[in-house]
């Protein structure tokens, strides 16, 4: 049973249209999650932030009770502040890097954190830092 010209020129045409659009759902796919990805590694960087942050306010806090006796205290009130400052520091660059990462990925499937909510948790983190400041330089241990 041989077939004519016209239909193997038709059935090759009809697989090449049929890779074709495989092709294109991969890519598609592909894309999609790619931007699932970046959204997913912008929460981490901002997880990163955070969580040094967080180290810094401790490591500032404990070292004005720790060096209280070692060294002079306007010394070690000067090394919790820079600590401190730090942390502060840390919390605002989570939310700038939430929030501007730059150059736009494609539209994920996945939802952002909220813009309110990272406000609302890194302004209280900073609230945080600064009564730590504050409390670094008006709170004398004895």
């Amino acid at each position: 049973m041989s077939t004519t010209p016209d239909a193997k020129l038709a059935a090759g045409t009809q697989a090449l249209k049929d890779s074709a659009a495989l092709q294109l759902e991969s890519a598609e796919l592909r894309t999609s999650l790619s931007a699932d990805r970046t959204v997913l590694a912008a929460e981490r960087t901002y997880a990163a932030w955070v969580r040094t942050g967080l180290a810094a306010l401790a490591f500032g806090i404990g070292a004005k009770a720790l060096l209280h006796d070692v060294i002079p205290e306007w010394l070690a009130s000067l090394t919790a502040s820079l600590m401190i400052l730090f942390s502060g520091g840390c919390f605002v660059a989570a939310v700038w890097r939430e929030l501007w990462p730059g150059v736009p990925p494609p539209r994920p499937n996945i939802r952002r954190i909220p813009v309110p909510l990272l406000l609302i948790v890194n302004g209280f983190l900073s609230l945080v830092s600064l009564a730590a400041l504050i409390g670094t330089w008006v709170v004398r241990v004895d």
